[in-house]
């Protein structure tokens, strides 16, 4: 595979999805798929028409196999996802609902996708791409993954890479608040585009209103920041403007991954050289295509999918 457009890094979960609608203490039977924020892009991308490679780790087991199997059938570089024989691949239970958000339990303590560290031939492959994609979600996972994260931004940016930051935050994963918003923004203030959802923002920042949310981050460095709204759609901030793109419409299936689908198509939208504007409404159609399928990243769409969401534009479809 020549020179990656993308790379990004993270752990890539069993998923475990309950098979009926209902809590999860009483589910019996489960579909199993896979999981992952940084996969969800990754996939997107690639569907998208983008060279887009993944750093990781996964277990020496059959979600491991999986987990390299769909990264290669989506044309995804696993050239640096290892195998760690003596971890396990983590997983995640998902509850099945009919409405809003589902409930997640979490298995991945010292999972393989922990072990994560700082390798010369990893940092090397980020230097080579034309953009880095990060999240907060690995730092939380293990001190060796968090020194990860660092070192892939330094990398990048040392390489003139163009890096973009969606918070992701798992409060779970973290000891406590303080250092969660610590370890996080301090990440953000490193990325050339910060992508919170108004609720992360508001955790991270204190503020409230999206324009506040998003001058934390650009008195810190940021070229600029997109803040998702959900169904109100989102909003980009820059030095120089401000731009909203209203929520497109589609028949929403699985609301998960919309997040992810967001900052796929904005990474997207980068790569092609598009304004501020078009890069808002493409990240929103991907966001919203995304939530059109069941799974995690099953959603996320092909270029013509895309395209003639596009063409019909917000509320058309």
């Amino acid at each position: 595979m020549s020179a990656p457009d993308v790379v990004t890094y993270g752990e890539i979960m069993g998923n475990f999805v309950a098979a009926a609608v209902g809590p999860l203490e009483k589910a019996e039977l489960f579909e199993r798929r896979l999981a992952g924020a940084e996969l969800n892009v990754a996939v997107a991308l690639a569907r998208l028409g983008h060279r887009a490679g993944f750093v990781g780790r996964v277990g020496g087991d059959p979600l491991g196999e999986a987990a390299r199997a769909r990264l290669r059938e989506e044309g995804i570089d696993d050239t640096h996802v290892l195998a760690e024989e003596h971890a396990v691949t983590g997983i995640q239970l998902k509850e099945r609902v009919l409405v809003g958000d589902p409930r997640y339990v979490y298995y991945r303590r010292g999972s393989a996708g922990s072990l994560l560290a700082p390798h010369s031939e990893a940092l090397a492959y980020v230097a080579s791409a034309r953009h880095l994609h990060a999240t907060g979600i690995p730092p939380a996972l293990s001190a060796t993954a968090r020194r990860f994260a660092y070192e892939a931004m330094e990398a990048a940016r040392d390489a003139g890479t163009g890096v973009t930051f969606d918070p992701n935050l798992r409060p779970s994963l973290w000891p406590d608040h303080s250092e969660m918003t610590r370890v996080v923004n301090d990440l953000a203030a490193r990325a050339d585009w910060v992508l919170p959802g108004v609720a992360e923002g508001e955790a991270l920042t204190g503020r409230h209103e999206p324009q506040a949310i998003a001058d934390h981050y650009l008195s810190r460095g940021a070229r600029g920041v997109a803040v998702k709204l959900g169904a109100s759609g989102a909003r980009l901030f820059t030095s120089g403007g401000s731009w909203t793109c209203p929520p497109f419409r589609v028949t929403t299936v699985d609301t998960v991954g919309a997040g992810d689908g967001f900052a796929a198509g904005f990474i997207s939208a980068l790569l092609d050289g598009l304004g501020h504007e078009q890069r808002l409404r493409r990240a929103c159609a991907v966001g919203a295509l995304a939530t059109s399928n069941e799974g995690d990243c099953d959603g996320m769409p092909t270029r013509a999918e895309l395209d003639a969401l596009l063409a019909a534009g917000p509320g058309g479809r």
